[in-house]
């Protein structure tokens, strides 16, 4: 009886190779994708790609690589410094973006600070024209200008009436920031350090929050800007400008400021 002849194994490698090849191939398109999507460096990411192309199919032969020898052939050796350099990638990209940021952010407050000297030097030149000048004081900074007004002047002590003879200058006040009805308006009143003894105020936050509001309320009246864009507050004596323990001092920190706010800073409702 003739023995059955032994088939021979096919030649070439097992065919679970040629499956496993293809899966490789594909997670290393997948993750290639991957990292050409994200936001790195163009010098960078030529580097990374090159260090793979002698090694796999899918990419054209080369002989650049991350660190010494190549990526996979090498017993997967620089599949850290893989990792290290993308992540390297990433915070160099974070550095940029910060850096342009601070850029942005010194323009915004370069032009806002130009629009308030700007504003500041027409409230100058209209306050002269209204002869007001030598009873207000004008200052700015990035956010506003503001108009500081005496309250001595406008006030009798421990009282937040307005007194008879300020209306004049209240109005002439209020065609000034009348040119500003656009931007919000904040109306700040503060006081010494000296404890006040009242039966209508009982203390020295409540007293300068009246003040505010009295000036605001009356700004309000003579002018068109919309009640929404004026609003008022009471600091007491804890923003002093100057020394409590003279008269002198004292007097100066009894005072009302009207800050405008410029086109940067204006949060308005309407």
């Amino acid at each position: 009886m003739a023995k059955k002849r032994q088939e021979e194994p096919p030649k070439g490698a097992p065919a679970w190779m040629a499956t496993f090849s293809d899966l490789m191939n594909l997670l290393l398109t997948f993750f290639v994708l991957l990292f050409s999507m994200s936001s790195v460096n163009q010098e960078q990411f030529e580097l990374v790609i090159a260090s793979l192309q002698s090694s796999f199919s899918i990419l054209p032969s080369g002989g650049a690589t991350i660190g010494d020898g190549e990526m996979i052939s090498s017993g997967i050796s620089q599949l850290p410094l893989y990792d290290i350099y993308y992540n390297e990638a990433a915070n160099s990209k974070s550095e940029e973006e910060e850096e342009g940021e601070r850029d942005l952010k010194e323009e915004y407050q370069e032009n806002a600070l130009a629009e308030s000297e700007e504003m500041a030097e027409t409230i100058e030149k209209l306050a002269e024209q209204y002869g007001i000048l030598d009873q207000i004081e004008v200052d700015f900074n990035a956010e506003y200008v503001m108009l500081n007004l005496s309250g001595t002047l406008l006030f009798d002590s421990g009282k937040a009436e307005l007194k008879s003879e300020v209306y004049p200058l209240i109005d002439k006040v209020g065609r000034i920031l009348q040119t500003y009805s656009k931007n919000m308006i904040e109306i700040e009143g503060h006081t010494d350090n000296v404890p006040i003894s009242s039966a209508k105020y009982e203390d020295n936050n409540v007293l300068s929050m009246y003040r505010a509001l009295t000036v605001a309320d009356y700004i309000r009246e003579i002018t068109l800007i919309s009640p929404s864009h004026i609003k008022s507050s009471g600091r007491g004596e804890y923003v002093p400008i100057a020394d409590n323990s003279t008269p002198e001092g004292r007097a100066r920190n009894r005072r009302v400021e009207i800050k405008i706010y410029n086109t940067y800073y204006s949060e308005l409702s309407d």
